[in-house]
């Protein structure tokens, strides 16, 4: 995959060997691959920064959108589909890039708690169309490519993603991005014996959360009913010293007292 920059470069390197005449620029050297070669070209129309990008005969899907921004991985429910935890035809793309490093973690009160999650989460608007499906970048924070790894799909493309111990934490924090509290449920079911409670619960301490999604994390696991009381400790043995919200913005909760945790009524 290549940018306008790239086939410009291309262009300058090569132009004494491929005789290219000197007035030649960028643009018509592009509009003569297009129109006499396997190059082509797609445009995202994202609010934030319209981009082109440019393949040569073809690509999968994920190959490209990957391709959007360096270093980036694909997450939550885009995740969810590619390692076959849900049934769902997400049509939404979810791609990660980090942010700089910042200090994380931070101190708490009730009342903050409680104002943030009973309003509604705030999600990305960097949103561009893609065929019949949408592609939404994630603007995440830093967390030194924590559990990312590279996946090989079945049409033999390879793309980077997180780990199932990561991203088992990563739709805890945005259900938003996961189809819904009811399909990150379904995932810690369909999860089980796949992964590692102890590396899980490790990571979660090296991402420095202010809030406590251990609590909501413990919920999980105990919900699904996949995972025997030894795992369950790991997560009943931190102290819990908030209530907390299994998301935000919740019509009307039951209260799940073991936890300290607002559920979804009926949940």
């Amino acid at each position: 995959m290549f940018d306008a920059g790239e086939l410009e470069r291309i262009l300058d390197r090569n132009r004494n060997d491929w005789k290219v005449v000197p007035s030649t620029r960028a643009n018509d050297f592009i509009t003569y691959l297009e129109k006499n070669s396997k190059l082509k070209h797609y445009r995202f129309k994202f609010p934030s920064r319209p981009t082109i990008r440019y393949i040569w005969d073809s690509a999968s899907d994920y190959e490209l959108v990957q391709s959007l921004r360096p270093k980036s991985y694909f997450t939550h429910y885009t995740w969810m589909l590619l390692h076959g935890l849900t049934d769902q035809i997400p049509k939404t793309i979810y791609l990660n890039f980090e942010q700089k490093a910042t200090g994380g973690g931070g101190s708490l009160e009730q009342a903050n708690i409680n104002r943030a999650f009973k309003n509604r989460c705030r999600v990305s608007k960097n949103i561009a169309k893609f065929g019949d499906r949408n592609i939404c970048l994630l603007n995440g924070q830093n967390t030194g490519q924590l559990g990312v790894i590279d996946l090989e799909l079945n049409d033999g493309s390879n793309v980077r993603v997180t780990n199932i111990e990561r991203n088992l934490i990563d739709i805890v924090v945005r259900p938003v991005y996961s189809g819904g509290v009811f399909e990150v449920a379904k995932a810690y079911v369909e999860a089980h014996s796949k992964f590692s409670v102890n590396k899980l619960l490790s990571y979660l301490k090296k991402l420095n959360f202010t809030y406590p999604y251990y609590q909501a994390i413990g919920f999980y696991l105990e919900r699904s009913g996949k995972y025997d009381e030894s795992q369950l400790s790991l997560f009943r043995d931190i102290e819990r010293d908030f209530d907390f919200y299994l998301t935000h913005k919740m019509a009307e909760t039951d209260s799940v007292k073991e936890w300290k945790l607002f559920v979804p009524k009926g949940f």
